[in-house]
């Protein structure tokens, strides 16, 4: 049976945490409550315990392997259209990262990541943002920087045409960068940031920062496809 708890107040984030390890349900629970913004509403070893759990919550942290060796990507795709899912496993496979988040996860980070990342998660996620752990935006920055055939050529009609800044700012949008962070790397202005991005949501017909991820995680997989 899952721990309940009820909430403290309407500034808190309440989270609930599914893993099939209690080692890791009780370290999350006792790292976030050293926050006082985060409590734990909800442990649990399974989507069932959340299914039955009436409890309101914010964020849910969701291992990605759930006592079995399939991704729980289809629960993702559930979960995500009624709360923010934050992937916290131990896989860090580039393939794992991909399904997760264009199946709707707001966030991935590893379980070896630093504990103060996985508070800098919640809080990102909660507020309606994306977050990738470092390490995963590293790998996901050497797929997207190894693109394969018809990479800015528009030789792939399913996909469609972005100038090759509006790719560049697309990547980074996808490994997590503010759009400072982005004209900082670009050597441009966070203005002319902007712009690339109102330019890309029009194009891809997409909204928040979730969905350009999943859209640039797309374009990748549907050009790596053989």
């Amino acid at each position: 049976m899952p721990s309940r708890s009820e909430p403290r107040g309407h500034d808190v984030i309440r989270i609930a945490v599914i893993d099939d390890h209690e080692l890791i349900r009780h370290g999350l629970e006792y790292l976030l409550h050293r926050s006082d913004d985060l409590k734990v509403v909800l442990r649990g070893a399974g989507i069932g315990d959340l299914r039955d759990s009436d409890l309101d919550h914010d964020v849910l942290i969701l291992d990605l392997y759930l006592a079995t060796d399939r991704p729980c990507v289809a629960e993702i795709r559930e979960l995500s259209a009624v709360t923010r899912v934050l992937v916290v496993s131990a896989s860090g496979r580039p393939a794992d990262v991909l399904a997760a988040v264009r199946s709707g996860a707001n966030g991935y980070v590893t379980k070896d990541a630093p504990a103060e990342l996985v508070v800098d998660a919640v809080r990102t996620v909660a507020a309606g943002g994306f977050y990738l752990s470092a390490g995963l935006a590293d790998i996901l920055q050497r797929e997207l920087d190894s693109p394969g055939p018809g990479f800015g050529s528009g030789s792939d009609s399913a996909l469609p045409r972005l100038s090759e800044r509006e790719e560049q700012t697309l990547s980074y949008i996808a490994q997590g960068f503010t759009h400072a962070q982005i004209a900082r790397r670009m050597d441009i202005s966070k203005a002319t940031v902007d712009t690339y991005v109102e330019r890309i949501r029009t194009k891809l017909q997409v909204g928040n920062k979730a969905q350009l991820t999943r859209a640039a995680l797309d374009r990748l997989e549907r050009r790596h496809r053989p």
